[in-house]
Order: structure tokens, then C-alpha cells, then sequence
């Protein structure tokens, strides 16, 4: 916003224990356009998203959190079951939402969290969830608003970026609180199914967008298409300055239905979920061709978002209601099998952000959408990733 007045987030460390069982984890088609980009002191001042100070979440496996199921996380008769939109799980900071299709990041214990109708509220451990936007959306063919992402000057100018889809293709939008969504990158295309996204930084003033493919698989290869790419695109919609091809926003190819996107908190690696026609899948973001995945699951349990914490990656699981945790090796690869954490234990899981000192994650759940909910279903909960060396909970 014009003035200068600047924000300024305090990121106290956060007490996470480790959780269960963790183990070694081309140019573009002239159909695409880019708005011009409006400066942010033409914006009206908006209402102050920042958190106050207020509670911290507790996460799963913390140790003030009560008895141990041996395995790092809370016996089951340590927290009650929910009464109505009160959640005694003292990880739990939103109840009471539809379907959570995106999940960004505030503060210690507060986020944003958005559905496919295109409502998009703040959620803060102890309070009610309070509506900032309401975003026009087409939710068919898997459409809606199924990304977010914080501006990467956030803390000056508070806009928020949503992948949405609208009656004619699909788009990155801007917002600021109560105020009406700005087109950012359009022209992404829109077909009967595939239409799905994902939103993220890469920790160096730049968007990452996945796209579907829009249900059209030879899409995905094509370079003149938008559709089933990962873009990186500046916060005017521009082409990232180190694109593979000047004047292209195409950073790689290949996807069918992204899940997710993240970026290790360096900035260093980004990776992209995928749920491809015969399996699920997690690539690592390198520019070109989306060739050899990092990781798949035959069994599709369906994967969603993901967080990067220290050497780890915690993919949410939709199907499969829980996370797999992988360990990273520094070359990228990964020590073992994935192993589980969480599981059953809050139902469905879906979009993903890490948290400001990247030891835990918010993980919004969907089992209002297919699952079997609780009284304060759907939530946003506070998951902790694991660190490198403790496969088995321990230090």
C-alpha cells in the first residue's frame, strides 16, 4: 500500500515434538494474457490481516499435549471428541469450514484457508473463522478456488493470490481484504475436468503456478499451452526474469492434476504433487520436462498439498487420511520408504502451508467432501514435520 507503512510478523519458535514414525523420506500461445499490472498505492487501504497476539497452536505430538499412544502422538482418550464447532484438539485452529482447498499461512496460529466456492476466511486458534473474500468461481470440472498463496510483500502491501477458475478459463487472481479479485495471469485453459491448481513462492519474489491439464493429457507436453504446466510468474503475471524461455511464463511440463506446491524455506528446491491417470506422484521442480518423479504411489491415495521442513517433505493425503513423510537426502533423493503420521486422525487431509519457523504445517482437511466428518468438520490443523534422523520419533 502507498505510504510505507510496513508490518512487521514476530515468529517466536514454536515447541514441536516429532511425530509417529518418520522415515527416510516453448512459448506460449497468444490465447494467455497478462493484465497490466496495477501499483499497489492505487489499492485502498485495507483492514489489518495480521494476527494479534493471541494462542499458540499445540501440535500432534507435542509434549505438554497429554498421554502417548507410543508412537508420538496423543492416546485417543486424551482429547474429547468434539462438541458442535468446539474442538477440544488443542492442534486444531479452524473449525466449522467447508472442504479446505487452500491453505496460507499468517501467523504462529492463524491462517487463511479457502474452499472451492471461492470463500476464503482467516482462522485463529480460539476465535471463529471471519470471511475476507468471496471470490466469483466456475466450481465444475474439479474448478472453483483450489490455490493461495501471500503476496512475497506481504507485510507491505497485504494482497493475496488465488488460483480460481471462471466460466471461460482459468486464472491467477489478486485481492486484498473485502475488496474485488484483480486478473493477474489468464488464458490458462479450461475443459470438463483438470482443472485443478496450485499456488506458491519460490522464497524469491516470484509465484509458482501448477496448472491442470484441462482434461486434455497431450496438453501437458504441448509448449504453446498453458494447461498442465508449472508457470513462475512475477506478482504482475509477468514472466520470471529466469525463465527457461524469455517471454514465457512455462518453467516445466508434464502434469495432469496437481495437488500442491512447495518450497523449502532457502528457496533452493520447489515440488509439485500430481495425480496422473495410473498413479500419484511428487516431482521435484526443475525446468523443462516433469520426466522421472521423485516419488509414486501405485495405490493413489491421493495427494495433495505439501510442506518442506528440515530435510523432509510431508505430502497430505486425501484418500489415504494421513501424511507421508519423506526424508530427504541433500541431493534431493529420499532415505527409504515414506512413512505415515497422523493417520485417521483428522480425516482426509488436503491443502498445505508451512508455518513461520518451519518445524510444523497447516494441513486443512476435506471430509465433508466424500469423508466421514466430525461435528467441527472441516478443519484447519497444526501438524509438526518431523526433523532429518528421527524415523522413529525420537531424537
Amino acid at each position: 500500500m502507498g505510504g510505507g507503512r510496513r508490518r512487521v510478523f514476530t515468529r517466536p519458535a514454536v515447541r514441536v515434538a516429532l511425530a509417529a514414525g518418520v522415515s527416510a523420506l516453448a512459448l506460449v500461445t497468444s490465447c494467455a494474457r497478462f493484465p497490466d499490472a496495477r501499483p499497489a498505492e492505487n489499492w485502498q487501504e485495507k483492514p489489518h490481516l495480521t494476527p494479534e497476539a493471541g494462542p499458540k497452536p499445540r501440535v500432534e505430538g507435542d509434549p505438554e499435549n497429554g498421554p502417548r499412544n507410543g508412537q508420538g502422538g496423543r492416546t485417543s482418550s486424551s482429547v474429547p471428541p468434539p462438541q458442535g464447532c468446539r474442538d477440544f484438539d488443542p492442534a486444531v485452529i479452524g473449525t466449522c469450514l467447508e472442504p479446505v482447498t487452500a491453505v496460507a499461512t499468517l501467523g504462529e496460529a492463524t491462517a487463511l484457508a479457502a474452499d472451492r466456492t471461492g470463500r476464503v476466511v482467516r482462522v485463529e486458534k480460539g476465535r471463529d473463522p471471519v470471511e475476507i473474500a468471496r471470490i466469483p468461481v466456475d466450481t465444475a470440472g474439479d474448478g472453483g478456488l483450489t490455490g493461495l498463496a501471500l503476496s512475497p510483500n506481504y507485510a507491505e502491501d497485504e494482497l493475496i493470490y488465488a488460483y480460481v477458475t471462471t466460466a471461460t478459463d482459468n486464472r491467477v487472481v489478486r485481492f486484498a481484504r473485502n475488496d474485488t479479485p484483480k486478473p493477474v495471469l489468464t488464458g490458462i485453459p479450461k475443459g470438463g475436468s483438470g482443472n485443478r491448481g496450485a499456488l506458491a513462492s519460490d522464497r524469491k519474489g516470484n509465484l509458482l503456478v501448477a496448472t491442470g491439464d484441462a482434461g486434455n493429457a497431450a496438453a501437458a507436453n504441448d509448449p504453446n499451452s498453458l494447461a498442465g504446466k508449472v508457470l513462475r510468474i512475477d506478482t504482475a503475471g509477468k514472466p520470471a526474469k529466469d525463465n527457461p524461455n524469455a517471454g514465457s511464463p512455462v518453467l516445466a511440463s508434464g502434469l495432469h492434476a496437481p495437488g500442491g506446491l512447495c518450497t523449502d524455506r532457502e528457496g533452493k528446491a520447489s515440488w509439485v504433487t500430481d495425480r496422473a491417470q495410473d498413479r500419484d506422484l511428487l516431482f521435484q521442480v526443475r525446468p523443462g520436462k516433469l520426466d522421472t518423479p521423485a516419488w509414486n504411489w501405485p495405490d493413489r491415495p491421493g495427494v495433495g498439498g505439501c510442506a518442506v521442513g528440515s530435510s523432509i517433505i510431508a505430502v497430505a493425503l486425501e484418500r489415504g487420511a494421513a501424511l507421508a513423510n519423506l526424508l530427504l537426502n541433500p541431493d534431493g533423493t529420499f532415505k527409504g520408504q515414506p512413512q505415515l503420521s497422523a493417520q485417521n486422525q483428522y480425516g482426509r487431509l488436503s491443502a498445505a502451508d508451512v508455518g513461520p519457523d518451519g518445524t510444523y504445517a497447516f494441513f486443512g482437511t476435506m471430509n465433508k467432501a466424500g469423508g466421514q466428518p466430525v461435528s467441527s468438520d472441516d478443519r484447519v490443523v497444526a501438524i509438526p514435520l518431523n526433523k532429518a534422523g528421527s524415523a522413529n520419533g525420537k531424537d
